[in-house]
């Protein structure tokens, strides 16, 4: 008997797409709305922030890369600030100081070219210049004279107020010293600089605000196409700009004022000393209510 021939049976399998609805347009439409919301959030954080935050996170983005701090011999100079909102300040202080002495000195326009104040990369730089009788210190003398004694209160009376480091500096001209064979212009420009720092320190500036003192004999002259000139004959302090706390520190602190301001103090917010980012720690733990002795386990 033949074998019956089997039919041969054919099943179409019909793949059902997603529907315009289940395509990826919402992904885009909700990264947008929660970009919004950062940025909202980041806008009302900043308004709630104090002054000093608002100036760190301008300055960052004024200074991304830093390096607006790496001025003058190594010094820091602004921080999380910038450089040109540090440079406004020591504008208003020249003005400040200059206005000492003229209160102070009310001939201070004959001797103008004798105190001069520039703006450097490590901060305000004030010089005594010397003329040939000897302003402020006789020649081949460590000693101020009155007139030199005068000035320097005048200004260590304003810059005893400051926060600021200062550096001191002594400068020769290129006449060699001839008073003693153990001495030179080198032990003069550092003594000149060290007799400068114990005048002002008498009379107003802080006994902790020297960071440096410096003696440069006639290695960085005033005029060095005229080596013995007396102006290269000079003593400098120069006040240094004052470096900003770290942003971490910064955000920390606004963070912290927002808390408690809220009356809230659900965690607590710190600044890691190494990297200068802002660390939560959980807070106190929530007390629960015990549940009932008869309750039954699920």
């Amino acid at each position: 008997m033949p074998t019956p021939i089997q039919p041969i049976v054919i099943i179409r399998r019909v793949k059902k797409g997603h529907s315009a609805a289940h395509g990826g347009a919402w992904k885009v439409a909700y990264a947008d709305f929660v970009t919004a919301m950062m940025a909202l959030f980041m806008v009302l954080w900043l308004v709630s922030s104090s002054e000093q935050v608002k100036k760190a996170i301008g300055g960052y983005f004024n200074d991304p890369t830093g390096k607006g701090k790496e001025v003058g011999n190594g010094l820091r100079g602004a921080g999380g600030e910038s450089l040109s909102l540090q440079k406004d300040d020591m504008n208003k202080l020249k003005e400040k100081l200059e206005q000492a002495i003229k209160t102070s000195q009310p001939m201070m326009n004959s001797i103008k070219e004798h105190v001069v104040m520039t703006i450097t990369g490590e901060g305000l730089r004030i010089e005594l210049v010397e003329d040939a009788k000897g302003m402020f210190f006789q020649s081949g003398n460590a000693e101020p004279t009155t007139y030199g004694k005068e000035i320097m209160a005048s200004l260590a009376a304003e810059i005893g107020k400051l926060p600021n480091k200062v550096t001191m500096e002594g400068h020769t001209d290129s006449k060699p010293y001839s008073g003693r064979q153990d001495y030179s212009n080198w032990e003069l420009s550092t003594d000149r600089a060290n007799a400068a720092r114990r005048w002002m320190q008498a009379n107003g500036m802080r006994d902790d605000q020297v960071s440096q003192i410096r003696g440069f004999a006639d290695q960085s002259l005033r005029k060095p196409e005229d080596p013995e000139d007396d102006s290269n004959r000079r003593v400098s302090f120069i006040i240094q700009y004052q470096p900003a706390p770290e942003f971490g520190a910064l955000a920390a602190s606004g963070a912290r004022g927002a808390l408690s301001a809220s009356g809230k103090s659900p965690v607590s917010v710190g600044a890691s000393g190494g990297s200068g980012t802002a660390s939560v720690k959980p807070g106190p733990p929530i007390p629960t209510t015990p549940a009932p002795a008869n309750a039954k386990k699920k």
